[in-house]
């Protein structure tokens, strides 16, 4: 493609804003969509439930040619990262290129690109681009589990609602409370509720691992879990020396084992009756997540009650008020429900045909480098390689894809890229009994998928930084100079085999 080719990008979150600056300053048109009236994605105003607040610190969580504003606290507030994404893309003039509330309803490729139908609030037009990038996040589609019983509870002035749809903890108050689910944002919004509720509840299926933010001894959930050697206590797909040296010296099980009775200890979990089943290497599908600062502190004080390996089986409503029932026979008052269970990856805007190329039959996209679909041309998604450090790997995802489009890069052969990526599949179905974020996802290897896309940009971080970060969190500065000197460099002569 050449510089002329206009781009249209599905998402103003972390990796369309990441997309649409280092787009634009390789010379590509860029028109950026949201149906948000906000930039920010799950940090929107219409998204944003109490208690949200970035599991990563502000040192590690921004990209690395904007840090976040000195004021800021160390964990910035779900406000506070709406607005650090606001100032990027005023910082980078991407205010012109965005089209806030105006959803992308289809998307039919043609010919020379891709013909978009869009919706406003002055109706639906159409629009066209050369080449998509699908941005429009891991947690778009929110799910709101089918509980019989519904229509009552209603009735019976009960609230029902997916996580993402309650903004409000002044809701709550002298109010009776169900949150389902044992994710970040069920303890989230838990937390934030039982200071004022009258009754708060969590009911979890099955709990997971939560990581404190802070160890003790100088030792925090960062230099843990966003450092190399902290990867390396985690088998990953290629084995690499560390890996092996950690195995050869029976390092890996034990500091492992440390490190869980470490967490059980510093968070109270057998006191409490909330220690997980698996272990703590279960953080390699996915299904771990940092505690909730006060969350097990409301539970001591009786302020949250979690009702383990359970499940609301019904949703009672009637002249004693809204209730639900749980699979272990207990009935309780619930005015209100909030579901934190989970979201739903989908591209509805795309066609059916384009759809079933993107996935196989366990509904997981095959994309190469979390990136590319092999099958269909003049599309790439951006921020499917979710990540324990989201923007720089959202940043250094937008590069990849802009040496793609410039011929800078250009991409193995169909064959071995659709190799690559049942390799990939493969391994993680194997690791996670199938529970792998359909291929959506690549903690705790976080800083592995940065160096695969660097290596195929052919300018990796150099070795002296890369040694830094054994034993040092990742910093997204440390990566300014090597994405700089992408910018600087003058584009080749595109390739037409990369337009597909």
């Amino acid at each position: 493609m050449t510089s002329g080719s206009r781009i249209g990008i599905v998402g103003a979150g972390v990796a369309g804003l990441a997309c649409a600056k280092v787009l634009s300053q390789a010379g590509f048109p860029v028109e950026v969509f949201d149906r948000a009236p906000d930039v920010g994605g799950v940090w929107s105003v219409t998204r944003r439930y109490p208690g949200l607040r970035s599991q990563n610190s502000k040192h590690t969580n921004h990209f690395s040619d904007h840090p976040m504003p000195e004021d800021y606290p160390r964990w910035p507030d779900g406000q506070q990262m709406q607005a650090y994404l606001a100032g990027y893309a005023q910082k980078f003039g991407l205010t012109g290129n965005l089209r806030l509330g105006t959803e992308v309803v289809a998307a039919d490729p043609v010919d020379s690109g891709w013909l978009l139908e869009i919706r406003d609030g002055m109706g639906v037009h159409r629009s066209t681009c050369d080449h998509l990038i699908v941005a429009n996040g891991v947690y778009s589609d929110p799910v709101l589990p089918d509980l019989p019983g519904a229509a009552a509870f209603r009735a019976a002035g009960g609230q029902l609602c997916h996580v993402s749809q309650f903004h409000d903890a002044e809701l709550a108050r002298d109010r009776s409370v169900v949150v389902v689910g044992y994710g970040k944002s069920a303890c989230d919004v838990a937390e934030a509720v039982s200071h004022l509720a009258d009754e708060t509840s969590v009911v979890a299926r099955r709990l997971t691992w939560k990581m404190p933010r802070k160890f003790g001894f100088g030792t925090d959930y960062e230099r843990l879990l966003l450092t190399r050697v902290g990867e390396a206590h985690f088998p990953s797909r290629f084995g690499h020396r560390a890996e092996r040296l950690l195995d050869r010296l029976a390092l890996r099980e034990a500091n492992l084992d440390l490190l869980q009775e470490r967490v059980t200890r510093k968070l109270r979990l057998r006191e409490l009756g909330l220690l997980p089943d698996g272990s703590l290497a279960e953080m390699a599908t996915s299904s771990a997540a940092l505690a909730t600062e006060g969350f097990f502190d409301q539970i001591e004080a009786g302020r949250i009650a979690v009702h383990r390996d359970a499940e609301i089986v019904e949703l009672i409503g009637g002249q004693h008020g809204p209730a639900v029932r749980l699979s272990d026979g207990t009935l309780k008052l619930a005015e209100i429900v909030v579901c934190a269970t989970g979201y739903r990856q989908e591209v509805p805007f795309l066609t059916p045909f384009v759809r079933r190329s993107l996935t196989d039959e366990a509904g997981d996209f095959r994309l190469y480098r979390h990136i590319l679909p092999v099958e269909v041309p003049n599309l790439s998604f951006a921020g499917y390689n979710s990540s324990n450090v989201s923007a720089l790997s959202a940043e250094v995802g937008a590069h990849w894809i802009a040496g793609l489009l410039t011929g800078a890069f250009v991409p193995p052969v169909a064959e071995l890229m659709n190799n690559d990526i049942d390799e990939r599949l493969a391994w993680s179905r194997a690791r996670s009994n199938g529970a792998h974020a359909h291929g959506a996802s690549v903690i705790p290897f976080s800083l592995g998928n940065i160096d695969e896309m660097l290596d195929d940009l052919g300018t990796p971080l150099p070795l002296s930084a890369r040694l830094g970060q054994w034993v040092r969190p990742v910093r997204p500065a440390t990566y300014r100079g090597v994405l700089r000197n992408r910018n600087a460099a003058p584009a080749p002569t595109p390739v037409a085999a990369v337009e597909g």
